[in-house]
């Protein structure tokens, strides 16, 4: 298979699908989102009925034989797969040009070749990095300052998936607000992304409380750190949080449902209590307005990839920061599943 990017392989009645998911209920959303996905990688292994639609972008190896100052070729072994490649499929989060357009965010490979300048790494090295779009690709040329060296013990498939949802967690946890020991954090759509909070956040002590849809997300939440797990589909996650907290609240929100969520989240947070939002799940979030944090002094963030993306030197070291506090199967369950 020639070294082109087959991201957008899936194109044609996909823009109908993605209009369809940003106007359905969020349940229907989500199960048209994996249809989605599914369809994207399956494309990418195996170029399927739409290759015609492919644009060809310029060869990577034939960039590496003139290889830029400080850039490097990577073979990609391992994509990561996120909703957020949905939000950009969909058209949710614009790109400047449509066509231009290459999904996904994280990926781990080998180093094929090195521009002049490049210290760091070379040909042979496994490597990983999280960088705004462009992985859905055999191969890319991607500035070295991006990438992290693979330590011994990590799977390719294990760091692909770990460098945007596990830089995500670590920024989070010790950069947006920092958690402490003793803290109260609750966690939206706990068993999905959220798998790698619960267990840093038991892993620091705090008390973790999550949200899933569900017997099964839920028992999946509870064996990756959750203290207690609220299923909203049959329980009202206001009252059982005023129950579990005795009527104290939480010390945090992590948010990534969005327009569904974002009041409730408010109306739990104790005083001086921080809410972040990271993902827009069931939409947009709407009526927003910084009045709404006056009731206890609260403080609001919006997460954003380009801000907790590595870039040195924090980006040194990442992936041993993190695993040892988050098992192998919250690091390959947090994606939802691998996906050949």
């Amino acid at each position: 298979m020639a070294v082109y990017a087959v991201g957008m392989a899936v194109s044609g009645s996909h823009d109908a699908l993605g209009q369809q998911c940003r106007e359905e209920s969020a349940p229907r959303r989500w199960q048209r989102t994996m249809v989605l996905v599914r369809e994207i990688n399956a494309r990418l292994c195996d170029g399927g009925d739409d290759t015609r639609r492919q644009r060809p972008v310029r060869a990577a190896q034939d960039r590496a034989s003139r290889a830029r100052p400080h850039e490097v070729l990577v073979r990609h072994t391992a994509v990561g797969l996120n909703f957020l490649d949905v939000y950009h499929r969909s058209g949710l989060y614009p790109w400047a040009v449509e066509r231009d357009l290459i999904p996904g965010s994280e990926a781990a490979g080998r180093v094929v070749a090195v521009g002049d300048g490049v210290e760091d790494v070379r040909p042979g090295d496994r490597v990983a990095y999280t960088h705004p779009l462009g992985a859905y690709a055999t191969a890319r040329v991607i500035t070295a300052d991006r990438l992290v060296p693979i330590p011994e013990g990590i799977s390719d498939e294990e760091a692909a998936c770990l460098m945007l949802k596990g830089l995500t967690a670590k920024h989070f946890i010790h950069s947006t607000f920092r958690v402490e020991a003793g803290m109260s954090v609750l966690v939206h759509a706990a068993s999905g992304g959220g798998l790698l909070l619960g267990e840093w956040l038991a892993a620091k002590g705090a008390t973790a409380i999550g949200t899933a849809g569900g017997p099964e997300k839920t028992e999946l939440a509870r064996a990756h750190g959750y203290a207690h797990v609220i299923d909203y589909r049959a329980e009202d996650f206001v009252s059982r949080v005023r129950e579990i907290t005795d009527s104290r609240g939480v010390h945090m929100v992590y948010d990534s449902v969005g327009r569904d969520t974002w009041r409730g989240s408010l109306d739990y947070l104790r005083t001086r209590g921080a809410f972040v939002n990271f993902g827009q799940a069931s939409g947009l979030i709407e009526d927003f307005t910084i009045a709404a944090l006056g009731k206890g002094s609260f403080t609001a963030a919006a997460r954003s990839c380009s801000t907790a993306s590595p870039t040195p030197p924090n980006c040194a070291g990442a992936p041993q920061t993190y695993s040892p506090a988050c098992s192998r199967d919250a690091s390959r369950r947090g994606s939802g599943s691998d996906i050949p």
